[in-house]
């Protein structure tokens, strides 16, 4: 329900975006007076939302705990609703909806005759929210400190960090938000920020051009999020997460509230659900660089290193992930857009990890592994269990760690050897550079899933919420499984476990929701492990191994970073060896996030399962790890960098996986070049007809003016013979009237 008092929560929920909006204003107004002191603004405002963060954390990890501090499954959903103001109202615009259900009625049936349409500011707080402010803030907080190093001395010094920090702010309203229409206007900020981003050195044709490709692809998926917003507004009648209480007493239900989520026909499916879920996904693929939309995210390259880092590890691509993560009961309501979910997942996964197998640009080599692993992430979304989606979580925060760990210290490379990141151009890095070197190997121990670093215990958990889609006769029935060792849950729940669980989902004619589709995606994620840790480890010893080779750039000045730009890849290697053993043995996110009402409702709660480590899972994705380590290191380790690598073995499907599977060819051959025919073709039809309509127009006053003209010629006679010829007309037509 709906809280309007500033109590200390809202106001340290209300903190958390308005301190980094802050830091941007006072930098954008300060920072040519500040100088070289133009990050104090962006990281004290960063700071300072990052503590506020971790006390809403632990506020709300004490809320879900309770007083006897207990674990497992929550009994009870956790959230709180703060309504800062209102951003529009209209009176009597909804007409016959019923105020329980939220679903369209009409007649006497109808308990809501109308009431108005109402768009406040409101953010919330529970388990998701709380998880992802606080890795958002955190690690754009290192991310803003690593810059001071890495942007020194460069002419849009303020710029940046002023760019930084409204990064920061638009993510953080985006996954506080409590309303979609609210979910969309800080959508589009965060794909505004990425754009000058990306296109910070905007000077550079390159920079530009990958500013306006990201801006351009992402258009498409927001189209898919506005048009998800207007079919929900049509069918529940409210844009709202949370339900409101009118003046009356009635409950509004929000499409996300826990009036509709305990009520198994308060979600629509059918074709209006699945519709409603394609779209998002459509929003997400956008964001999160999912194929077909992912071209955007290898060229975003472009911009400073931070900002990669930034983007790639805590804001906006996993906006994507939290979207269909909060609309979970939407999503296992239709069984088919799971799926398809799943499956788009598993192709980019797979497409991402072969390409990345072959770049040479180390910095494209970590894009293309976050595409891959995003298609992770998704994979474990679309198996609509209550692991599944807290896997795909998991995955994120330990994802946010190593990655960004690793996009820093590409960057800390970049910084030393003069901004050149072709991998061919240097190698034994690691005498010049041990504690970038030592790192960035953490960084990649942790990404390829070897044990015990965070990255395994992640993806153990995503691979274990796919098998149990791929082989569920090994797991037995979920509902079952999650009850037998007495973990509390709502009377509501075990209720409608069953009922809700997408693995006994019936399956239709023609529907992707098979077990041999799951065992194929299975057998993809598999793959896709294998390739991650040949990929990271072929950068590895490329970058850090091998006789030392220094590029011309570089001069004689390559040396170690300085600390303000090590100290936050240390910290971010700290918490890539620990954070995964240190969430997965306490069950953290496993008995926190479920308090979510999106992870609470029945439909959702319902296929939980015992908190378990798997070992057959874990040491079929430990193997195929270390055979990836193993080909990275027979064809790499120790080599000259610029020798003829492992890919001359691939041959024509080294030359496919160099060139992207051609779909940055097949966008121009299919969407490029029929607009530009199209716009060629509007062009000649606009200078032809229309231009042509218009001047012809302009050219007639013209034109008779020059008629008039030729009369005034200043001749006295031909003015007296037009007098005399004037007076005859006259005269003859009065004797002609005369007549008749």
């Amino acid at each position: 329900m709906a809280e309007t008092s500033f109590d200390p929560v809202t106001v340290l929920l209300a903190l958390v975006p308005a301190l980094p909006l802050l830091g941007c204003l006072v930098t954008v107004v300060q920072g040519k007076m500040l100088g070289s002191r133009a990050h104090w603004p962006a990281v004290a405002a960063i700071a300072a939302s990052a503590l506020c963060s971790l006390l809403l954390l632990g506020i709300t990890v004490a809320t879900v705990q309770g007083p006897d501090g207990g674990h497992g499954i929550p009994s009870r959903p956790v959230e709180s609703v703060h309504t800062l103001w209102q951003w529009v109202r209209v009176d009597n615009a909804i007409q016959g909806v019923d105020a329980v259900s939220g679903v369209a009625s009409s007649g006497a049936a109808s308990t809501a005759a109308s009431r108005p349409f109402a768009i406040d500011v409101v953010l919330r707080l529970d388990p998701l929210t709380a998880t992802m402010l606080s890795v958002v803030t955190f690690i754009g907080l290192l991310v803003a400190i690593f810059s001071i190093g890495y942007m020194h001395g460069d002419p849009g010094y303020s710029r940046f960090f002023a760019l930084l920090s409204a990064f920061v702010f638009s993510m953080t309203m985006l996954v506080s938000a409590s309303n979609f229409l609210i979910v969309y206007v800080f959508w589009e900020a965060v794909g505004a920020c990425s754009y000058l981003l990306i296109g910070f050195w905007f000077r550079k044709p390159e920079a530009a051009a990958a500013a306006k490709k990201a801006f351009l692809v992402n258009r498409v998926g927001d189209f898919g999020l506005a048009v998800a917003v207007f079919l929900l507004w049509m069918t529940y009648g409210t844009l709202d997460f949370h339900d409101i209480v009118a003046g009356d007493g009635t409950i509004i239900s929000g499409i996300l509230g826990q009036t509709r989520l305990t009520n198994v026909e308060g979600i629509v499916g059918g074709t209006v659900g699945t519709a409603i879920c394609l779209l998002l996904l459509l929003a997400a693929c956008g964001k999160s660089a999912q194929a077909p939309l992912h071209v955007w995210l290898p060229d975003a390259m472009e911009g400073p290193t931070p900002a990669s880092a930034l983007i790639h590890a805590a804001t906006m691509v996993t906006a994507g992930v939290y979207l269909v993560a909060r609309s979970a009961p939407l999503f296992v309501a239709c069984p088919d857009a799971l799926v398809v979910v799943s499956l788009v997942g598993g192709i980019t996964a797979l497409i991402a990890g072969l390409i990345a197998t072959v770049q040479n640009d180390l910095k494209k080599v970590l894009a293309y592994s976050t595409i891959s692993q995003l298609g992770y992430m998704f994979v474990s979304l679309g198996t609509g269990t209550l692991l599944g989606f807290t896997a795909a979580i998991f995955h994120l925060v330990t994802h946010a760690f190593f990655k960004a760990l690793l996009f820093l210290g590409a960057g800390s490379v970049m910084h030393s050897m003069g901004g050149v990141i072709d991998m061919r151009r240097f190698g034994g890095l690691r005498k010049l550079m041990p504690l970038t070197a030592a790192t960035f190997v953490i960084g990649g121990l942790a990404l390829a899933g070897v044990p015990p670093f965070a990255g395994f215990f992640s993806k153990d958990e995503i691979l274990a919420s796919l098998h149990t889609r791929a082989y569920p006769g090994g797991h037995g029935d979920h509902a079952d499984e999650a009850h037998a060792d007495g973990d509390p849950l709502d009377a509501s729940q075990a209720a409608h476990g069953d009922h809700a669980d997408p693995t006994h989902a019936n399956v239709s004619a023609g529907s992707l929701n098979t077990p041999t589709t799951w065992k194929t995606i299975w057998w993809m994620a598999l793959v896709t492990a294998g390739l991650t840790a040949f990929y990271t480890f072929r950068a590895v010893f490329m970058t850090f191994t091998g006789p030392l080779r220094v590029p011309d750039e570089a001069g004689h000045h390559a040396h170690e970073s300085p600390p303000v730009m090590t100290y936050p890849l240390m910290i971010l290697a700290g918490a890539s060896v620990v954070s995964g053993g240190l969430i997965f043995s306490t069950d953290a996110l496993g008995s926190f996030l479920p308090a979510t009402p999106s992870l609470w409702a029945p439909a959702v709660a319902g296929t939980a399962v015992p908190h378990a480590f798997h070992w057959n899972i874990a040491m079929q994705g430990t193997l195929a790890a270390l055979v990836g380590i193993a080909i990275a290191a027979y064809g790499h380790y120790g080599r000259r960098s610029d020798e003829p690598q492992m890919e001359r073995y691939l041959g024509p499907l080294g030359t496919l996986f160099a060139n992207r599977f051609y779909l940055d060819e097949l966008y121009v051959i299919t969407v490029v070049r029929p607009i530009q025919a199209v716009s060629s073709i509007a062009a000649a039809f606009d200078n032809s007809v229309v231009d042509g309509l218009v001047d012809a127009i302009g050219r007639l006053p013209s034109s008779l003016a020059g008629i008039v003209r030729r009369l005034q010629s200043g001749l006295i006679q031909r003015y007296a013979l037009a007098g005399v010829m004037g007076v005859l007309v006259i005269v003859a037509s009065l004797v002609w009237s005369l007549k008749q």
